[in-house]
Order: C-alpha cells, then sequence, then structure tokens
C-alpha cells in the first residue's frame, strides 16, 4: 500500500480505525487523461513488500465518495452510516472497498455530463484496480441508482475482473425507456435533479457566486411555465454544464445513436456484460423496475452467470420501509425482514459467496416479488392505508402462467372482460398544456416538493404541485376519463407489464395519452369516499405510435391504434375492490407537458388546446391487457 501512496503523491494515508485506513484521492487516469479521485479502504497493517491481495468492492458516484449515501440504513437502525463505515464493515471481513467520485464531480477531473462518460470511465478504473497489487483479479460492484447505472455501465463494456454485481435500482436497461425518456416524453425529474446537484457541487467547490445564483431559482414559478424554457432561459441557465446536457437529453426525442451508447441502453450491450453473478433489484414505485426486470429477463439469455431479481413494493431505494407514500405494506415489506439481516449484511453475504466462494450465500430463488394487498384497507396509527401484501418467490419473469386478459372500455365508463358491441361509441376531453393533471405519487424519485414517489389516494392536496383549492379527486376533472370494473366478486391478482391498446384521435398534430392502474377501495369508516390507490401508470408521444426512430405527426380528425406501456407491477385486488383505469393527457410535472404543436421537444414556441377521444366500439375496441395470475396455495404454488 505504502508504493501505490508513493506513487500517488496527492493521496493521503489515514487511519479509519484501529483495523482499516484509507488512501484518499488516488487519481485515476481515464483513457482521455482525465484524473478520476478515487479512495481505498484496506486493511490496516498491510506492510509495502506483502504479497497478500484481496477481492475488491467498487462503486462509483457522483454524490461525492466521502458523503453518507442516504440509503445506507437498516430497519433496525435507520441512522445514516458514512460511506467510511460501510467500507470498514466490508474491509473488517477481508475485502478492499473503492469509492470513485464521477467525472466532474467533486475531486475529480473533468466535465460532468450526466451518464454519458460512465462506461468508458468505468471500465478503465475496473482495469486499473486489476492491476494493483493488493487486488486477487475479483471485484464486486455495488451501488443505488447513479452507481447502479454506472455498474451496468462498466458491465456494457466488458469491464475486466468484474465477477459479482449487486444492482440497487438503475442500471438503464433503456434510458429512452425509463428514467430519462418514457414512451417519448421527457422526466422532469431531470431538472430537479439538476438544479440541485448544481447547487451543491458549486459549494462544495466554493463557488459562492453561481451558488448565489443557484439559489435564487425560483423553481416553483419554473415549473409552472415550463414550455417556456430554452437554453440560456431555464433554471439551470447559471450552471452551463448542467443545462447543456439536460437541454441534449430533452431535445433527443427519437431513440438514435445517442440513446445506444453504453451506460444508456445495456439491453444492446447484453453479450458483453461479464459472466458475473447479479442481482438487480428496484420496487414497484422506482423508476428503475423496468430496468431491473429487463435486464433480468435479457441477461439471463446470454449469461451464464446466476442473476437475480428482486421487486419490493417501495420508492427509490427505500428497502428498509414498510410504506410507500401513503400506503403501508406490513412488518414484513422490508428486505431487511425478507432476507433475515440488514442491507450491509445482504451485501456482505453476496459477496462472500461470489467474490470469495465462501458461505452460505443468499437464500434467493430466481426472482423474488412483493404482492401488494390483502391489508385491512384501515388507516395505521402514522395515518397511513394498511395496503399490505407478502413475498413470493417465482421461476421466472415475466411469470410463466400469467394470462394476459383483455379489460375493455365501455362507454359510460365500465370496464369489462366482455368487449364492446356498440356500432359507434366515444368519449372525449380537452386537454390544456397550461392546466394539466397533476402528479399524485407513482414511480418517481429526485421530484421534490414537486411531486412525491409512492402509493395515493389519486386526489389533489395542498402538497400537490399544480393542485387548486377546492382539492377534489383527480377522476372529478373534466380531463380524466375513468373506466372501472363492478365490485370485484372474489380476489384478482395482476402481476407483470401493463399495456393499454387504445383506438385514439385529437385535432393536433401531436399529444400525448396517458393512463393509470388504480385499486378502488369501497368506502369505510376511515375512508368515506373510499380510497383509490395508484398502482402503475404509462404515457405515449403519439408522434412515436408507430417508430421511435421516426417521429410521424397526426393528421388531426384520424383514428389510429396505440399501445401504451406501464412499468410493471404486482397487487392482489381482494374482494370488494374494483380495478380502475384512468386515461387522460398529462401526467405533471412527472413528465413534460406535449404543447399538441409537433414541435420538437423541448422547443415549443407556441401550444395548443388539443380535443382527444377514446373510442370503445365493436370495430375500435380500446382496451387495457392485465397479466393475471392463477390462484396460489400458501407455498406460492399454482
Amino acid at each position: 500500500m505504502n508504493k501505490a501512496a508513493q506513487a500517488q503523491p496527492n493521496a493521503e494515508i489515514i487511519p479509519i480505525s484501529g483495523d482499516c485506513a484509507m488512501l484518499r484521492n488516488m487519481l485515476v487516469p481515464a483513457r482521455d487523461g482525465v484524473l478520476l479521485a478515487t479512495d481505498v479502504y484496506f486493511p490496516l497493517g498491510q506492510a509495502a513488500g506483502d504479497l497478500q491481495r484481496f477481492p475488491v468492492i467498487f462503486e462509483r458516484t457522483p454524490y461525492g465518495k466521502h458523503l453518507p449515501s442516504r440509503s445506507e440504513l437498516s430497519a433496525a437502525d435507520p441512522r445514516v452510516k458514512s460511506r467510511a463505515d460501510v467500507a470498514q464493515h466490508f474491509v473488517r471481513q477481508g475485502y478492499v472497498v473503492v469509492y470513485q467520485d464521477c467525472r466532474g464531480c467533486y475531486a475529480s477531473q473533468g466535465v460532468f455530463a450526466k451518464y454519458v462518460n460512465e462506461a468508458e470511465d468505468g471500465f478503465d478504473t475496473c482495469a486499473w484496480i486489476a492491476a494493483q497489487p493488493w487486488c486477487n483479479g475479483r471485484i464486486g460492484t455495488m451501488g443505488l441508482s447513479y452507481a447502479a447505472h454506472n455498474q451496468a455501465a462498466l458491465a456494457s463494456l466488458g469491464a475486466p475482473d468484474v465477477v459479482a454485481m449487486f444492482l440497487d435500482s438503475g442500471g438503464f436497461s433503456s434510458a429512452y425507456q425509463g428514467g430519462i425518456r418514457q414512451g417519448g416524453a421527457f422526466e422532469m425529474k431531470q431538472a430537479t435533479w439538476a438544479l440541485n446537484r448544481a447547487l451543491e457541487l458549486a459549494i462544495a467547490r466554493g463557488d459562492q457566486e453561481t451558488a448565489a445564483q443557484l439559489r435564487k431559482v425560483d423553481m416553483q414559478d419554473w415549473m409552472a411555465r415550463s414550455t417556456e424554457w430554452s437554453i440560456g432561459h431555464s433554471p439551470l441557465s447559471a450552471a452551463p454544464e448542467y443545462e447543456s446536457y439536460f437541454f441534449e437529453q430533452w431535445a433527443q426525442g427519437s431513440f438514435d445513436d445517442y440513446w445506444r451508447q453504453a451506460g444508456l441502453y445495456a439491453s444492446g450491450y447484453y453479450e458483453h456484460f461479464p459472466s458475473a453473478a447479479m442481482v438487480h433489484m428496484s420496487s414497484w414505485y422506482d423508476p428503475y423496475s423496468r430496468t431491473a426486470s429487463e435486464n433480468y429477463a435479457g441477461l439471463r439469455r446470454v449469461n451464464q452467470g446466476p442473476i437475480h431479481l428482486i421487486l419490493g413494493p417501495w420508492i427509490h431505494g427505500n428497502r428498509s420501509f414498510t410504506y410507500s407514500g401513503d400506503a403501508d405494506f406490513g412488518p414484513s415489506a422490508t428486505l431487511d425482514a425478507y432476507l433475515g439481516a440488514s442491507f450491509l449484511d445482504i451485501r456482505l453475504r453476496w459477496f462472500d459467496q461470489h467474490l470469495k466462494q465462501t458461505g452460505a450465500g443468499l437464500p434467493l430463488p430466481p426472482v423474488s416479488l412483493f404482492v401488494m394487498g390483502g391489508g385491512s384497507g384501515r388507516k395505521n396509527a402514522v395515518g397511513r392505508i394498511d395496503h399490505g401484501g407478502r413475498w413470493r418467490a417465482e421461476q421466472d419473469w415475466p411469470i410463466p402462467d400469467a394470462r394476459p386478459t383483455p379489460f375493455y372500455l365501455h362507454d359510460g365508463g365500465a370496464l369489462r372482460m366482455e368487449a364492446p358491441q356498440e356500432q359507434e361509441a366515444a368519449q372525449s376531453y380537452r386537454y390544456d398544456p397550461h392546466d394539466p393533471v397533476p402528479t399524485v405519487g407513482g414511480a418517481v424519485t429526485s421530484g421534490e416538493p414537486y411531486m412525491f414517489g409512492g402509493a395515493f389516494d389519486q386526489r389533489g392536496s395542498a402538497q400537490v404541485f399544480g393542485a387548486r383549492a377546492p382539492f377534489k379527486a383527480l377522476a372529478e376533472r373534466d380531463d380524466v376519463l375513468v373506466f372501472e370494473t363492478e365490485a370485484l366478486e372474489e380476489d384478482v391478482e395482476v402481476s407483470g407489464v401493463i399495456h393499454a391498446r387504445l383506438w385514439i384521435s385529437s385535432d393536433c398534430a401531436d399529444t400525448d395519452f396517458t393512463f393509470k392502474l388504480i385499486d378502488v377501495y369501497p368506502p369505510s369508516p376511515d375512508y368515506p369516499q373510499g380510497y383509490a390507490l395508484n398502482l402503475t401508470d404509462g404515457i405515449l408521444r403519439v408522434r412515436y405510435r408507430n417508430s421511435w426512430e421516426r417521429p410521424t405527426l397526426m393528421e388531426p380528425g384520424q383514428v389510429y391504434e396505440v399501445d401504451i406501456e406501464a412499468f410493471p407491477t404486482s397487487n392482489l385486488f381482494v374482494r370488494g375492490h374494483r380495478i380502475r383505469m384512468d386515461i387522460s393527457s398529462s401526467n405533471y410535472p412527472r413528465f413534460d407537458c406535449n404543447p399538441n404543436t409537433g414541435e420538437a421537444d423541448g422547443a415549443s414556441t407556441r401550444t395548443e388546446i388539443a380535443t382527444n377521444r377514446i373510442y370503445m366500439d365493436r370495430a375500435r375496441s380500446s382496451h387495457v391487457v392485465l397479466p393475471l395470475i392463477p390462484r396460489r396455495d400458501a407455498n406460492g404454488t399454482a
């Protein structure tokens, strides 16, 4: 270790505890000469000539390698741990731990451009680690969110010596369809994330002028008029490098080579991934449930290593919580309860099994999913609805015996398994980009205080951005169409990806269509008006109805058939509940508002109000396809 320090004059050996030390700010060269600041934690007392080598656990982050990770906690101990605390946990068990600041972040050189440099930088750092005298040739990767994206990025180029990976809520199967864009629309969390990170980095660098300008940004005002943004006239104008990549991603509306880069499109690189043991973990209210499930399914076809999928009921990174938003799923809902250990020990057992090839490992089936629903529906002691649920093991994803079943829209608002027989039937509404349907929960992260992830009763409140008093249910809006079943006579489980296949038209050249799947509780003493609990939702920018690569505007009044894919979910609709589908044309600020003009994404000069129509007759039978799961016994067997 001393030889390594001598080769890095800027590196400093710092004792962390009686058995752990750190080399701080080792400078690892990327292929273009940019130096990436890297901290190495190792067992204290390793002499310069000691030939002992260790397996290495590696994480790359834009959030500061020296700062705590907000998700490093457990159900039993909710205190957030520092990265040094996490590193010591592994070092004491015979590992070297490496943390690195991403390019352009904190102590690393270069210019930050979100996501696009991580594949090469990660590959180059793995090659550097593999060449160090303290590495035994076995690298494991870990990390949440951006750090999970970084894992899939380096794996997409076949990074050397990577034999185990634990991807927590990220890894971009396709950033075009989840994380940056979805269904052609743009995720506005990218703006709030960029503003917060730019301010944090300016403060860390002592750039008081930039920090002062960013503090003055009235994001609420900007979010209220997002159709007016442009380069140099946006909430990010005081941070040009952040504004630059933000508008680049917003403007890239079509699925082109930009979206096929390593780091943004793991689906295109599965054959290059190392044959590593992998866990792909996400949650139903996380922006990366689609990413995790697609990566699991795609890699299992080509990868020889053991691959596991875990899908819980949480919001982004909250694996040790029993609730998401306003819904509680019970004490068994945490990952800690499911696997009987803290998250630290879960990863230790995983790495012991696959880096050291010792220990009992994790008792993981191929697929672990939490089926939401089945709770009492009462309000618990802290005011959340008891939605309940339970863990279940499956042998594959999608679930092999799922039965894709169409539920048809009927004029008047019914949702039935029988197709409509009318010769002509349709319902229309007006979508105004200046009065969008507000976001109430869902697969949302990084958007606070303008949007919050999780399950919520689908109604406005003082905490909902864009909602106005008197606060009403979203279903009461004129621009939301509601379709629901009769009260169910028996329990119905829906687990898988949800598709809405709609016949639509508009009087504008372009518009969006959205849908939301909802579990409707009947009225009760705790909820006299019932409770409409959101499960998943989808969106489609209609110009991409035929091709993500070649958008085509609509002919006003012409009828088109479209397919809208929502993120996967798993829910037990219990007897007496209703299955509901809400249709509209906006979900803001989760997604940007379509100005309805057909202008380029992120460059609108005007807006139009669209009259949009859904058809539901014999020839144009709009429907939602629900993957119904046969009844399981107590052991989870069909």
